[in-house]
Parts: C-alpha cells; structure tokens; sequence
C-alpha cells in the first residue's frame, strides 16, 4: 500500500512509484471527489495527451437484427 502525508502547507508528495506509473508531473491538475468516507482524485488530462489510447480497440460490434 502507498501512503501520502498532507503537510503543514496542505500539499501531498506522491510517491516515485505512483507518479511514475501514472505519468504524473509537477504542475498536474485534480478533481477531487468526495465520496462517503474517502477522497479521489482524478488527473484531468488535456485532450491532446488522450491522442492513440484507444488504438488497437476492437470496434467491431454485434448488433441485433432490429437495431441496425
């Protein structure tokens, strides 16, 4: 388990690992979400930066006789 601390200046260091594995960089925005006990955050990635995620996909799709 990965564990952060929020310091005297309210700021959390994520670990090498973790900012590693996610592409995280200084200057990164958040959305917080607050749900029941427990906070997510979610990177907001700009558009360009979502450019070929989903290459490769299978985009072939069954579709039933009456929804074509």
């Amino acid at each position: 388990m990965n564990t952060v601390t929020l310091n005297s200046k309210f700021q959390l260091d994520f670990p090498r690992n973790i900012s590693e594995t996610y592409g995280l960089e200084a200057g990164d925005t958040f959305e917080l979400i607050s749900y029941n006990n427990r906070i997510e955050l979610i990177p907001l990635r700009p558009i360009k930066k979502l450019k070929g995620i989903f290459q490769g996909i299978d985009t072939n799709i069954i579709r039933e006789d009456d929804r074509i």
